[in-house]
């Protein structure tokens, strides 16, 4: 009978309320938390990758043919992200944007009538990219997946 009258007294009280909320907003919290270390990592790649490939136009706009260099710099950008080669691709257009040639052979030839001047600028454009893996699976996110970028600048 004493059993019996614990019991309806513990049911009429909220003892172990507060044992049941945690053990139900722990594992919440958790994937809470693991989801919001996952997008740092990935936001932090994503920020490495743009600021490689813009390190390299960078290099390239004032050394535009010289494509090692310009891969070299993106790397050195990059030092704790695991770069895939860069693409670089360089060549020759007019100060409007309207006329480009690759590798400047032949100089493409610019209207005269510009109103920015019919002058030739180098054009490089740097293409970089890093597979990023997610620190746990998730059920709409790929286990991993590229994360590109790329970045144009022009020089003199």
């Amino acid at each position: 009978m004493k059993t019996l009258a614990r019991l309806r007294v513990f049911c009429k009280t909220d003892h172990g309320a507060s044992l049941v909320e945690l053990a139900l907003v722990v594992p919440i919290m958790l994937l809470l938390f693991a989801g919001a270390v996952d997008f740092g990592r990935w936001f932090y790649v994503s920020l490495q990758v743009t600021n490689a490939a813009h390190a390299g136009a960078e290099y390239g706009s004032l050394n535009p043919s010289d494509t090692a260099g310009i891969s070299a710099a993106a790397r050195a950008s990059a030092p704790n992200v695991n770069l895939s080669t860069p693409t670089v691709s360089w060549g020759c257009e007019c100060s409007d944007g309207t006329s480009y040639s690759a590798n400047c052979s032949p100089a493409p030839v610019c209207s005269a009538g510009s109103s920015r001047g019919s002058n030739v600028v180098h054009r490089v454009q740097v293409t970089t990219s890093a597979v990023y893996k997610t620190w746990m699976p998730w059920l709409v996110i790929p286990a991993s997946f590229t994360i590109p970028e790329t970045a144009t600048m022009r020089g003199n």
